[in-house]
């Protein structure tokens, strides 16, 4: 007798003799898939998941559009063209929150309030500083540090030396290029002088008409 039939004679009396214990334990197998397969059905189809899925959508959809309406805010504090505005407002609203993502990596650095803060302190540097170009003091208009008036308004602003005819500023008491005097000096003890002599003059003039007066009223 062959080896191969001996063996094929054996598992045939061995599952003759175990047919019973491996259809049970093959139905045992079924019944616990076909009810893990049943709670699972029934967890998915109840009303308590149905509720929060529902909650949970509702709570996606809201993220979703915080995040659309604040990278519209986020935009129009960034740039003031309102084609770019639009356009990263368009990106946040179509794309869920990958374009949020994307509008972050693409946005301008400053705002519109840092760039204005920005330039107004390079501005008051500049002016601290000396470089910025001058102004009128009345009509703000630019001048030339040449300029005896202002081109627009005609404001005065320096006065011209008399030795060497160089724009001297109003404050100035001397000419720095030739050191003549930039205000003419004022002799106080003739003008006093000349003003007394006035006072005379018309004191004088005046006591002669007096007395006609009193001469014509009394005759």
């Amino acid at each position: 007798m062959q080896p191969w039939t001996v063996a094929a004679g054996r598992l045939a009396v061995f599952l003759q003799t175990h047919a019973g214990n491996l259809s049970s334990c093959m139905t045992a197998h079924a019944l616990i898939a076909a009810s893990a397969f049943g709670s699972v059905h029934d967890l998915l189809h109840s009303p308590a998941f149905d509720a929060a899925r529902n909650i949970v959508l509702f709570l996606a959809v809201v993220f979703w559009l915080g995040l659309a309406l604040w990278v519209y805010r986020d935009a129009r504090r960034r740039t003031d063209d309102p084609l770019l505005v639009a356009t990263a407002a368009l990106l946040g609203l179509t794309v869920p929150y990958a374009g949020a993502l994307i509008y972050l990596l693409f946005r301008p650095p400053e705002t519109l309030a840092d760039v204005r803060s920005r330039d107004l302190e390079l501005r008051t540097l500049e002016e601290h500083l000396g470089l910025h170009a001058p102004h009128c003091p009345v009509c703000r208009a630019e001048v030339e540090d040449e300029y005896i008036v202002c081109p627009v308004c005609a404001t005065k602003l320096k006065h011209p030396c008399a030795e060497c005819s160089r724009a001297l500023a109003i404050t100035w008491r001397i000419c720095p290029f030739c050191e003549a005097p930039a205000i003419p000096a004022i002799d106080l003890n003739a003008a006093l002088t000349a003003e007394l002599s006035a006072i005379r003059s018309a004191t004088t003039h005046g006591r002669p008409r007096r007395s006609r007066r009193t001469r014509s009223a009394s005759g």
